[in-house]
């Protein structure tokens, strides 16, 4: 089989198509249920910390796994053949097959998002450590941006293993250098704490969230140093426009944040594909002028 993936590079771009499509909805999963998870669980550490009767807002047994997914409008139990990622949403015409509540279209986009981030690592790398590795990178950061956009959360279980996660693949110069990995997570945090603090003793405001600088260190940790630069300028850029857009086109209240997340994880992607081709075309530019 790995001689066959090697050999042919349509059929790992195919697998790699498929197996996205199924960890994508899988990450839905994650996506609406972490965050569901970690406010049981602060409301349960509340309720002990003042003696109260501890919440029992969710099943007794409650985690990714279990319990099986439900409509959350008629509690209707979704069955495998509702589960089909893409293709049982265009079947349902985007509905509950019981109750015809609507079905939120993240579902499909998750699942297209995961399928092709894999289909596009699988072309740029071909099938190697190196694929494997930015797969899994692609696949955390879209579950991040979900979890970001809905609930401005960045939870620590994803972005820490995946952090050291990018240690552990750059001990072996995957992407960068250990030493340039290790600078990189050091270095990511620390500007946009540094950020973050200089804006705040200057505004009085929190401009992020500590979530964001845990996530840049995890970009860092597994691109190195060096691109973090590129990450920053090209997520500060997004990001503004996309604020603007948002505040002049439909009226978006200035004083609700805008998660930052998102913008860092696209551009970390970005430069995870193309950054070195980023780089040397900035500096060829400054040596022409």
């Amino acid at each position: 089989m790995i001689e066959l993936l090697q050999s042919s590079s349509n059929t790992f771009n195919v697998i790699a198509g498929i197996l996205g499509l199924m960890v994508g909805s899988f990450l839905n999963v994650v996506i609406h249920r972490l965050p569901l998870m970690m406010e049981c669980e602060w409301r349960s550490q509340c309720a002990m910390l003042l003696d109260h009767p501890l919440p029992r807002e969710l099943p007794e047994t409650f985690n990714l796994i279990t319990p099986r997914s439900r409509c959350p409008n008629c509690a209707n139990r979704i069955s495998i053949l509702e589960n089909i990622p893409i293709f049982s949403y265009i079947i349902l015409r985007g509905r509950c097959r019981c109750c015809s509540v609507p079905i939120s279209f993240r579902y499909p986009l998750i699942e297209i998002a995961s399928s092709a981030a894999a289909v596009v690592v699988a072309v740029h790398f071909g099938f190697s450590v190196a694929a494997l590795s930015a797969v899994l990178l692609s696949w955390g950061l879209i579950s991040l941006c979900g979890i970001d956009i809905e609930t401005q959360l960045l939870p620590d279980t994803i972005v820490m293993p995946m952090l050291w996660a990018g240690i552990v693949v750059n001990y072996f110069n995957v992407f960068v250098s250990l030493e340039e990995a290790i600078l990189g997570a050091v270095f990511g945090y620390l500007s946009l704490w540094t950020v973050f603090w200089v804006f705040k003793l200057t505004t009085g405001k929190d401009g992020m969230g500590y979530g964001d600088f845990k996530l840049l260190a995890l970009l860092g940790a597994w691109l190195g140093w060096k691109i973090l630069p590129i990450v920053i300028v090209l997520s500060s850029v997004v990001g503004a426009g996309v604020g603007i857009g948002l505040i002049l086109f439909l009226s978006h209240d200035k004083s609700k944040p805008i998660p930052f997340g998102p913008y860092l994880a696209v551009a970390g992607w970005i430069a995870l594909l193309w950054g070195d081709e980023i780089t040397a075309q900035y500096l060829y530019s400054v040596g022409q002028r």
